[in-house]
């Protein structure tokens, strides 16, 4: 009996071994390079809009609140899984800690949550700024913007420490190898050393079905929009429109992957590194692209801020002469 017990204490799994991308050394490096290149451009973009928003005045109105948020839980989004996976890709052993694996799924489903109930939420601010223009400062106004912020934070916070808890909760004791370059619910409960066919139901019942509800929504929400629009002026039709689509590039990439993944039993297809791919690294790059290039407003700013820094500097400048 005692022999057991000292067993079953040494076989508990302390470490996963992640799989990474690839085991080619060279295609590692492409990898390695590219991806740093999407994480800095993730970091500039977003934080670029962010403080865009925070400096021009103009900006302070409930649509770009929301995208500041936007902007925000993308960079943590990335610096959650990027950095690890860029560090990895240097290692024969790609080792991450029970621990390290436990907070990188926390994060990960905080800010993945978080992402999509802001989603709907940005989608409902559309929809009463063109559908009803002449209520939208009474029904968006900041008290609600804020109620709004700390809902959606708190809906994330919940839903991960509910996934979280049930996960480590699992008995592990062989194997521990992870078929993707993070730590994620699904591949870790693969590897629990007990029957988890309940806990995948949950999984499927919790974030599989928000994703698909949210999803539903996003769409009846954008579907009204355009049956509005046909109704508008040209330029005006032009412009919401514009903003529209850029939602919708977003809300199908995110939403496409979390209901990829987690609308399904746990089961590895080949697909999967391909979407988690899109889902930790191109996503968040793209929102900053998406949302500057398609946005006259927010060029306009960005303009605005980096004549103001060229300013700073010239004056400096003369100052040390």
């Amino acid at each position: 009996m005692e022999e057991a017990f000292l067993l079953n204490q040494t076989s508990i799994v302390t470490y996963f071994r992640l799989s990474g991308l690839s085991v080619n050394q060279k295609v590692q490096m492409a990898v390695f390079s590219m991806f740093l290149i999407f994480y800095v451009l993730t970091l500039i973009g977003n934080i670029l809009i962010v403080i865009t928003i925070i400096y021009d005045c103009r900006l302070h109105t409930p649509m770009y609140f929301f995208l500041s948020n936007l902007s925000f839980i993308d960079v943590c989004h990335s610096t959650v899984t990027v950095p690890k996976m860029l560090r990895d890709t240097w290692s024969a052993e790609k080792l991450i800690s029970f621990d390290g694996c436990v907070t990188q799924m926390f994060f990960l489903h905080l800010f993945a949550c978080t992402e999509i109930f802001l989603l709907t939420v940005m989608a409902y601010d559309r929809y009463v700024a063109i559908c009803k223009p002449l209520r939208y400062m009474t029904v968006m106004n900041w008290k609600v913007c804020v109620l709004l912020a700390v809902a959606l934070w708190t809906g994330g916070a919940t839903h991960s420490i509910a996934l979280t808890s049930l996960t480590i909760k699992l008995p592990y004791c062989g194997p521990d190898a992870i078929d993707n370059f993070f730590c994620d619910v699904p591949q870790v409960i693969k590897l629990a050393c007990t029957d988890t066919r309940l806990i995948e139901i949950l999984i499927v019942s919790n974030s599989g079905l928000i994703s698909v509800v949210c999803f539903v929504v996003l769409v009846i929400s954008y579907a009204v929009i355009l049956v509005t629009l046909r109704q508008q002026i040209s330029e005006g039709r032009r412009k919401a429109l514009s903003t529209c689509a850029a939602h919708l590039t977003v809300v199908t990439l995110f939403l496409g992957h979390c209901i990829f993944i987690y609308s399904r039993p746990s089961t590895s297809l080949p697909e999967d590194k391909v979407v988690s791919v899109f889902f930790t690294a191109v996503t968040p790059l793209l929102n900053p692209i998406i949302y500057t290039l398609r946005n006259e407003e927010m060029k306009n700013a960005l303009n605005k801020v980096m004549r103001r820094n060229e300013k700073k500097e010239g004056k400096f400048k003369s100052i040390g002469h």
